[in-house]
Formats: structure tokens, C-alpha cells, sequence
């Protein structure tokens, strides 16, 4: 589980806005890029080279 401390100063790296918390909290995602970005071992893993389009 990602804290919400770390959630607010987490960015996209493509585009810098703010990332959200997918509804079953396995991945980050920006809107504005249409990436998901995976959270592993409660890791998030924020390359852009990982994220998946939706």
C-alpha cells in the first residue's frame, strides 16, 4: 500500500502531473498520459519504459 504522504509528491516522470491510486491500488495512474505505472512489493515503479497504455 502506497501512504498518502508519498502519493502526494509522486509525479509522472513523461509529464510531470500527479498520479492516483487505481482502484485496486496495484498500479499509479496518469490521466493526463493515459500510463499506468505497476507497483511492485509496494514499490512503485515509476519508468515510463514499464507503465502499460490504457
Amino acid at each position: 500500500m502506497i501512504s498518502p504522504e508519498l502519493l502526494e509528491i509522486l509525479a509522472c516522470p513523461k509529464c510531470k502531473q500527479k498520479v492516483e491510486l487505481s482502484e485496486d491500488g496495484t498500479t499509479l495512474v496518469c490521466s493526463a498520459d493515459r500510463l499506468r505505472f505497476p507497483i511492485v512489493d509496494g514499490i512503485p515503479v515509476m519508468l515510463i519504459d514499464e507503465a502499460e497504455s490504457f
